[in-house]
């Protein structure tokens, strides 16, 4: 399996950005899907993660009610909806996936990753 994410770019403060990741390979049936993002100054954060059987999602507090995560199973897609973006979402977003059960709350949890795709947000 592998992970193409894309739909990164330079946006202003307040603009709108939506991430998608695209997953390929003979058989995509994973436990859970997530975003991460990652800057030299915070490493690697948690954004979102969900189950891929029931949807069930988790967020950080940093972006409870500004981002949305979707999927589409039938296509193995993943998506972020970011709005009201602000300068400290710029980082790089990494999808990911894990094929076993058990937590979807840290990096080190998934075994699968996409290259990321850069986010830039302007003030």
């Amino acid at each position: 399996v592998q992970l193409q994410a894309s739909g990164g770019g330079l946006v202003q403060t307040g603009d709108s950005l939506r991430l998608s990741c695209a997953a390929s390979g003979p058989t995509f049936n994973p436990h859970g899907v997530a975003w991460f993002r990652q800057t030299p100054q915070r490493g690697r954060e948690l954004v979102t993660a969900v189950r891929w059987k029931d949807g069930k999602t988790t967020y950080a507090e940093f972006v409870k009610g500004r981002f949305t995560v979707s999927v589409d199973s039938a296509s193995n897609m993943i998506y972020l909806q970011m709005n009201d973006l602000k300068p400290e979402d710029s980082a790089v977003y990494l999808c990911a996936a894990r094929r076993d059960s058990g937590s979807l709350y840290y990096s080190g949890a998934f075994d699968t990753w996409g290259q990321g795709t850069l986010v830039t947000v302007s003030s």
